[in-house]
């Protein structure tokens, strides 16, 4: 249960990098769109997602240096496959999601490292810790859709996920993968 929650919580940074894939007015598809995460309880991956997220994006493939994106997840949101896993992610030691409801990102740059490729640097803050992340992003487009994809680590220990008897890394790994795909409206071509 307790790495579950780690991973929620890393799964909250990747969707505030999904944002960074759109232009101005953009829309984030729900529907078809997922933040997932994964971590490692004594060495078996754990996974989850999050059902409630938004973001404001305003973003042109061409300008990627005037993007602004934010991004804000609701971590009751969070599943992992039982209620009682859930339950627990929300108390203190995980998530506390009576003291911190949502975790954030805020874009500050948005670089393009390729064709379709982008580095979206922002703050990603998580029960009251603050970090910068660097999220690597796909676009791909297809008809008038476009996809944002990409997956990037993060440490949940930054986060003070998982305090108390739960720091210990050899039950719950430190690292948390977090893999979003972002279904999203209005993005210009490329």
């Amino acid at each position: 249960m307790k790495t579950y929650l780690t991973v929620a919580s890393f799964a909250v940074a990747a969707a505030f990098a999904f944002p960074a894939c759109a232009q101005a007015q953009q829309k984030v598809v729900p529907a078809q769109s997922e933040i997932a995460f994964t971590s490692k309880q004594m060495g078996v991956p754990v996974d989850g997602k999050f059902r409630k997220f938004d973001a404001q994006v305003a973003f042109d493939p061409k300008k990627p240096e005037a993007a602004k994106i934010g991004f804000t997840i609701d971590l009751a949101s969070v599943t992992l496959g039982t209620a009682e896993t859930e339950a627990e992610v929300a108390k203190p030691d995980w998530f506390n999601t009576k003291s911190f409801p949502q975790a954030t990102f805020q874009s500050t740059t948005v670089k393009a490292t390729g064709p379709g490729k982008f580095d979206v640097a922002g703050k990603l803050a998580i029960k009251g810790a603050s970090h910068d992340v660097v999220v690597p992003v796909v676009l791909t487009q297809a008809g008038g859709n476009t996809t944002a994809t990409g997956s990037f680590v993060i440490k949940r220990l930054d986060f003070k996920i998982g305090d108390g008897d739960w720091k210990d890394t050899s039950m719950v790994a430190n690292d948390v993968t977090v893999k979003f795909k972002l279904a999203l409206t209005g993005v210009g071509a490329f």
